[in-house]
């Protein structure tokens, strides 16, 4: 059965790496939302997105889902309401929903990702470390796999995400 896999977290945690290499070791679809809105933003720099670049990706992600592909959601995800837009779109494609939030409890070490990354989408945006820290996120405490990246590197996060799809 194939698999929805969304992703949550601040910038910095590691989901696009993570997200990489989970598509690789799967096949999955790798649908990123920083690639929706950059198109977005291109087309119309004064829009407000809102939650329409997540509906987007919900909508590929059901287009994948059922062609029996598995999916990768790499977005901030940052409230319950992102988060059901994710576990709906499971549901309407009849495929499994597995929510991953990825964190960084190192606050150096964190810091050091947001002020060191390299913008790898033309038209990207690329948060300061104080946007980072202010930005509006609530802790899924319930997702089914939560993993620290400052203690774990991206091909043992992708591990604990396999394992769990297995279960």
């Amino acid at each position: 059965m194939p698999a929805l896999i969304s992703f949550a977290g601040l910038p910095g945690t590691g989901k696009s790496t993570v997200g990489r290499h989970l598509a690789a070791a799967t096949g999955a679809a790798f649908l990123r939302v920083d690639e929706i809105e950059a198109v977005m933003r291109a087309r119309d720099p004064g829009r407000e997105i809102a939650d329409e670049s997540y509906r987007i990706a919900a909508a590929l992600a059901v287009s994948n889902l059922r062609l029996g592909n598995s999916a990768i959601i790499d977005c901030v995800n940052p409230w319950p309401l992102t988060r059901d837009i994710f576990s709906d779109a499971a549901r309407q494609a009849g495929a499994r929903f597995l929510g991953v939030e990825l964190r960084c409890d190192d606050r150096s070490q964190h810091r050091r990702r947001v002020e060191g990354r390299v913008l790898d989408i033309p038209g990207g945006f690329k948060p300061t470390w104080a946007e980072v820290q202010e930005r509006d996120y609530v802790t899924w405490t319930d997702a089914a796999v939560r993993i620290d990246t400052a203690a774990c590197d991206p091909d043992a996060a992708v591990r604990v995400i396999l394992k769990a799809l297995a279960e």
